[in-house]
């Protein structure tokens, strides 16, 4: 068809040589194939770079159709709410790591210091936070590393300026200005101050603050100071009974020796003639038909037990202060009583914690005192004089015999027990270990085979007496609180108990073969500071604590 329509004759050209050829129309065209969406081809050319390379990786998805690289793996998550998602603290995401405490409180100082610290999260390249530009002023060293040069030039720098600061006043040295300058606290010679008088409220105050502080002290101190000697009297309340025997004279039924001990059930008595706390109590030698006391009103008495009045048989007033131990002679006819006024029987100048005689008849003159400063100190009571020091490294809080007396165990406030051979002030047996506290309070065992110490851990230690002085580790006697108190432990005379009082007011039995706690009795409101079992009687036990009772159960 195409032919025939172009095809026209030569005449009809020659006469109309001026008509234009027929206009050339095209047929329209059908593909086909079928009509295909291309928008999955667009993402897939187009955003090639982005798709194949970059893949989008849901970070809840665990199975993956191909094989992603390391940097797809553990690339950041982006995305909205996932933020929101990972927050674990109200201001964000926090994340623990391990850091020196050294090496945080250097970066701590160094940025509130200089401004700047390391990131140890930071890039390559931004490996710190803060002010740059005094990182690069001060090379980035921390408030530790500074060189000694630096630290030359900047002292030097501030010699500088305080000298310009004088120059500016020297024109006029009397002004103020240059007397305020020059006025230094005579305590710390580079801060400035103003000495100015006070004023007439400032220096009354002073004369009332003055006055209750000497009053306060009178009045805790027993209405003297520590180190003054006190006139030593005494109250006697019944001298002789009504057969003219005298007070101290043991009474005639009295056992000689404790067979078999029991457990107190009862109260039996309450003595309350101390006006403050009783911090010691003693029985008399043997027969125990009187008891010493020792108060924190800095007042010794000693009361009856034998008979049924159970009175006050003397009051002995010779100290300043609290009282702190008391300790009877062999013979019970003299004691000995050692306050925080610094006497005992005589001024020593320092506060005594502890006083023992040598229990030897031939030695009764011979006085050992535990001091709080670090010493124990030796006297012959004859002439007075000291003749041996035993050296510590805290105040002494107790000492004990043993070894038939040539030796003696000493423990103190620098967590340690010391043993000495007596006389000899060389340490033969040394016990510390870091594990160890403070053991205020100890006791010989009947058979004087063991010491049982009372730890500040809640614990009853117990120590072998022999050449080793090794600790019984199978022996160990806890279920009291101690922690603080310096509350004494004592043994039944027969040895099968061991008894302790506790900061509850509560005094604890516990059996010597088995460990365990016995018995408890509730005796004291306050702390239960001491305990003592009768030497005669079979189940008596007399105990005494800070609200100024004496309890005597049976």
């Amino acid at each position: 068809m195409d032919l025939l329509q172009s095809y026209t004759n030569s005449d009809d050209e020659e006469e109309n040589p001026s008509a234009s050829s027929p206009t050339r129309i095209s047929l329209p065209s059908k593909s086909s194939a079928p009509t295909a969406d291309d928008t999955t081809h667009a993402f897939t050319v187009t955003g090639e770079n982005r798709i194949l390379n970059k893949p989008i990786i849901n970070p809840i998805q665990h199975v993956a159709d191909y094989n992603p690289t390391y940097d797809q793996l553990w690339a950041p998550i982006y995305g909205p709410g996932i933020t929101q998602g990972m927050r674990n603290h109200q201001l964000g995401f926090a994340q623990n790591a391990a850091i020196d405490t050294f090496v945080f409180d250097e970066q701590y100082n160094t940025y509130y210091n200089c401004g700047y610290a390391a990131d140890p999260w930071g890039s390559s390249g931004a490996n710190y936070v803060g002010d740059l530009n005094a990182l690069q002023k001060n090379d980035g060293s921390s408030v530790y590393n500074v060189p000694q040069s630096e630290q030359r030039k900047r002292k030097l720098e501030t010699k500088i300026e305080q000298r310009k600061d004088e120059a500016n006043d020297v024109d006029n040295p009397a002004s103020e200005n240059w007397l305020k300058n020059n006025r230094r606290s005579p305590w710390d010679g580079k801060k400035r101050v103003v000495q100015v008088e006070l004023t007439e409220e400032q220096k009354k105050y002073a004369q009332e603050h003055a006055a209750k502080k000497a009053a306060k002290e009178k009045k805790g101190s027993g209405n003297n100071k520590a180190g003054e000697v006190v006139a030593e009297k005494s109250t006697f309340q019944e001298e002789k009974d009504y057969q003219g025997r005298s007070w101290i004279a043991p009474p005639k039924d009295a056992k000689a020796k404790n067979d078999q001990c029991y457990l107190p059930k009862k109260l039996v008595h309450t003595w309350s003639g101390h006006a403050k706390g009783v911090s010691a109590i003693r029985f008399f030698p043997k027969q125990g038909h009187l008891l010493l006391s020792a108060g924190m009103d800095s007042k010794v008495k000693i009361w009856d037990v034998h008979n049924s009045g159970h009175k006050c048989m003397r009051t002995y007033m010779g100290h300043g202060m609290a009282v702190r131990d008391i300790s009877f002679s062999n013979d019970g006819t003299k004691f000995l009583s050692a306050g925080f006024d610094k006497n005992i029987n005589f001024s020593t100048g320092k506060v005594s914690i502890v006083a023992k005689q040598n229990p030897e008849d031939d030695k009764q003159n011979i006085l050992l005192a535990g001091m709080d400063d670090k010493k124990v100190v030796q006297w012959d009571m004859n002439s007075g004089r000291i003749t041996q020091e035993y050296q510590h490294l805290g105040a002494v809080n107790t000492i004990t015999f043993v070894d038939d007396n040539r030796r003696f165990v000493t423990s103190s406030d620098d967590k340690s027990l010391r043993v000495w051979e007596f006389g000899i002030p060389v340490v033969i047996k040394y016990i510390s270990e870091p594990h160890m506290h403070s053991m205020p309070a100890i006791s010989l065992h009947p058979n004087s085979n063991w010491l049982a110490a009372q730890s500040l851990d809640n614990k009853i230690l117990v120590y072998s007496t022999r050449e080793r002085f090794q600790l019984n580790k199978k022996k160990m006697f806890t279920g009291h609180i101690v922690a603080g108190y310096a509350c004494q432990v004592n043994f039944s005379p027969d040895g099968q108990y061991v008894i302790s009082g506790d900061g509850g007011g509560n005094c604890c039995f516990w059996n010597w073969n088995t460990c365990k706690v016995s018995q408890t009795l509730k005796c004291h409101e306050g702390v239960c500071i001491g305990v003592q079992w009768h030497p005669s009687e079979q189940s008596k036990v007399a105990t005494c604590g800070w609200d100024g009772m004496i309890t005597y159960w049976d």
